[in-house]
């Protein structure tokens, strides 16, 4: 048996106070339609469910953070979506932008009422231009997909949010189970699309009240300070050549990005994948928690960056922006992914989305090195005016082999070439593309 909206809402919020319903607009008999039975089915539902529509929306704590809350009624016509229901949406976003207070939508439904026909898929349009304003006000929106979310309720509210958690083994997907085609159920789950970076995290309803509360305070917990780039973990004797920095970044026991994240963050929630279908594993994003400040993070983890990569890492750059948290990112790469699969994927239009999004951004972006930086896939991540490197890593326009091949120099020249390209940590800094050298 499903959960109620009410047994969601006290799961996870205290002190809920509910919104006043809007005043009921237009009288006409079985709903704008004239839909036979319409009426009557409603009033079925509102005393099944104890509820006069299939939303309950108010304000309350969630983790220490007042926020406004929108919990879907199943039981309530399969907690479709009908003009009513906008209605109460509607001002739930309004007063949420009042209050300058975040929005969690715990959904639950089955989509549009076909009982009020294009009236009722017309909601999606006024769903969809709250959540605009409420991006333009500068503040965050996290949506948990309970089972089922389908139709409207995913392609808005759900897939549409800046976070999006889901319960394990909930439905989920734009088509309902009455209206898709045979084939593999299994792609309409909350599993599949975390795998296919639609999802952020998959959460147990025991750990939903936690979790909400964790991403609450990172969103809304920044001080528009920089953050200052992390110490280094690894070695701190500079190369003497560059064959030697280059060696010392591609060492299997340099400290790796994940390293760097656990020593720098009391406490840190990922973001799952580009919202396009793809999670590229040597890309981490999220947000974490530093002494009591939000700061937002991409980090490179030491393979070769999968378009889907570069376009979380953007994701996570704009959202960062908007909402005004700092950004730190970890480079450490040997280059973009440049096989078929790659291009095909549009590598270039992805690289091309984390270059513009850093430098559009309004919020600092601190950048530092911490291994391989080849070529552009690793620039695309770096800051041109706050980028810093470590003792055991290495800039370049591109691999010294690489360059050895395009000069056509024999293998035995990678070295030699190596040393020419300048890229360990002190010739950066000399050149201006690197600030400065941390330490531990």
């Amino acid at each position: 048996m499903r959960d109620s909206a009410r047994a969601v809402i006290g799961a996870v919020c205290s002190g809920f106070t509910e919104l006043p319903a809007p005043p009921e607009g237009g009288s006409a008999t079985d709903g704008p339609i004239g839909w036979p039975g319409y009426d009557d089915a409603r009033a079925r539902a509102a005393e099944r469910t104890g509820e006069p529509e299939s939303v309950v929306c108010g304000v309350g704590q969630i983790g220490g953070t007042e926020a406004v809350v929108i919990a879907w009624e199943f039981g309530f016509l399969g907690g479709s979506v009908g003009r009513r229901t906008g209605d109460r949406i509607e001002a739930a976003f309004t007063r949420a932008r009042e209050l300058r207070a975040p929005v969690v939508s715990m959904i639950a439904t089955g989509g549009s009422r076909m009982q009020e026909g294009m009236v009722a898929l017309s909601q999606l349009q006024r769903i969809a231009r709250q959540a605009a304003l409420l991006r333009d006000a500068g503040l965050p929106q996290i949506a948990v997909v309970r089972d089922p979310t389908t139709g409207g309720g995913w392609a808005t509210l759900g897939a549409g949010s800046d976070v999006t958690l889901a319960l394990p083994g909930a439905q989920v997907g734009f088509a309902g189970s009455r209206v898709r085609p045979p084939g593999d159920a299994s792609a309409y789950t909350a599993e599949s699309q975390l795998a296919s970076g639609h999802v952020d995290q998959i959460v147990p309803a025991a750990e939903l009240g936690e979790r909400l509360g964790r991403w609450l305070s990172l969103l809304t917990g920044a001080d528009g300070r920089p953050a200052p780039p992390p110490a280094a973990l690894g070695r701190v004797d500079l190369p003497e050549d560059g064959w030697t920095a280059v060696r010392a970044a591609r060492a299997p026991a340099r400290p790796r990005a994940e390293s760097y994240l656990d020593a720098y963050f009391d406490w840190r929630e990922d973001l799952g994948g580009d919202r396009c279908g793809g999670v590229d594993p040597g890309v981490r994003c999220g947000f974490g928690m530093r002494s009591g400040v939000a700061i937002a993070y991409a980090a490179q983890c030491g393979t070769a960056t999968l378009p889907s990569g570069f376009r979380t890492a953007a994701r996570l750059i704009r959202l960062a922006d908007r909402l005004g948290i700092p950004v730190l990112t970890l480079v450490d790469t040997p280059g973009a992914a440049n096989d078929p699969a790659a291009e095909r994927s549009g590598a270039g239009a992805a690289i091309a989305e984390v270059f513009a999004a850093v430098a559009g951004a309004r919020v600092p972006v601190t950048t530092l090195v911490i291994g391989e930086g080849g070529s552009g896939g690793a620039l695309a991540f770096a800051h041109p005016e706050r980028t810093w490197v470590t003792p055991d890593s290495y800039f370049s326009v591109t691999s010294p082999e690489a360059a050895a091949s395009i000069l056509k120099r024999p293998s035995e020249e990678v070295p030699v070439t190596a040393n020419q390209l300048r890229l360990r940590p002190q010739d950066l800094v000399e050149l201006g593309v690197a600030r400065g050298i941390v330490g531990r």
